[in-house]
């Protein structure tokens, strides 16, 4: 027996009207977001820009810009020519206000000075992230130092430039007479600061649209913190965003170097490989023995193995051109005595 045909479903009403609807409002809240993104990117970067201007208004161009293979490297030439060089090599995030604060008085009159922003840093310039690496910015300042004409230097160096410092003398050993390395990065740092933890950007991309945006604005809002680990346990000079250079961080080049050196900064180990085969330069470190950003024996003491004297300042901290000026003068004085 056939079964009677069963009528057709009954339509409901609005069921695909309603099913477009949710999805108008999806799309509806996805374009509200990306607007909001958007919006949320330009204030940033409206505020990036506006800080830049105020720090490079607040620390202008100091010195002289030299054009190297890979960039050009911003520095000042001061003191007799015809006096030993040395040459001040800053640190991470830094530039050659680091020096300039008062260490370059203690010293011009008997000394030929060149202070520089390392390649990347202040208002020097690396051409390519390449550059960042630690032998490609020693090779950027040899090239700086053979167009002024300057030989048998004394190589300073502070925290990274320590390390910049160093890879130097590794790779040209013939040409640094002397080595006077205040706080210096040696060799891989197995237990990063806190105060670099905002550096750790492996992603181009992201870091580059950090540092147009977002980057320098939270910079600021955090300097206070930062300054105090950075200069811990000692208080931080007022005067450091003028005088000291400070200012000059609050950029989103500043924001790229700082993250491209930090991500470069483990080279060291491939430098350290060759200190006992290549290392040949007299001279010493000179640390703060309450270093919070790096381990004085590990960083410092470990290098008397290579003949580098060892000293540390009690009570002092990582911030040593600026806070001890005096005593890293005397420090440098005492290591250019040695270079004959």
């Amino acid at each position: 027996m056939n079964r009677p045909a069963l009528p057709p479903s009954p339509k409901i009403p609005g069921t695909r009207p309603n099913r477009s609807s949710a999805m108008q409002i999806i799309l509806l809240v996805l374009v509200l977001l990306i607007l909001a993104a958007g919006v949320f990117l330009a204030i940033g970067a409206r505020k990036t820009r506006t800080m830049a201007d105020e720090a490079r208004a607040t620390v202008p161009q100091a010195g002289q810009i030299i054009e190297v293979p890979g960039g050009a490297v911003h520095l000042l030439d001061m003191g007799p020519r015809d006096a030993p060089a040395v040459v001040m090599i800053h640190g991470l995030g830094g530039q050659m206000h680091h020096f300039t604060y008062a260490m370059t008085d203690l010293l011009k009159d008997d000394f030929r000075l060149i202070v520089l922003d390392r390649p990347g840093c202040g208002y020097s310039r690396r051409d390519t992230e390449a550059q960042a690496e630690l032998t490609a910015q020693g090779r950027m300042i040899w090239a700086a130092l053979e167009h002024l004409d300057v030989r048998d230097p004394v190589l300073v160096g502070h925290s990274l430039g320590g390390a910049v410092a160093l890879g130097m003398a590794v790779d040209r050993p013939d040409q640094a007479k002397a080595l006077a390395l205040i706080a210096p990065l040696t060799r891989p740092d197995v237990s990063p600061s806190d105060a670099f933890a905002g550096l750790n950007v492996p992603n181009r991309t992201a870091r580059r649209l950090l540092a147009h945006t977002w980057a320098v604005p939270m910079a600021r809002a955090g300097a206070l913190n930062t300054l105090n680990m950075v200069f811990a346990p000692e208080p931080w000079p007022a005067d450091f965003l003028e005088r000291g250079g400070g200012a000059l961080g609050l950029r989103p080049e500043s924001f790229l170097a700082s993250v491209e050196d930090y991500m470069a900064s483990d080279g060291i180990g491939a430098i350290s490989q060759d200190y006992g085969a290549r290392l040949k330069t007299p001279g010493g470190i000179l640390y703060g023995a309450d270093d919070a950003l790096l381990d004085p024996v590990a960083q410092g003491q470990s290098m008397e193995e290579f003949g580098l004297e060892y000293k540390a300042l009690p009570g002092r901290g990582h911030m040593l051109p600026i806070t001890a000026p005096a005593e890293c003068a005397t420090f440098v004085r005492k290591m250019a005595a040695r270079q004959a």
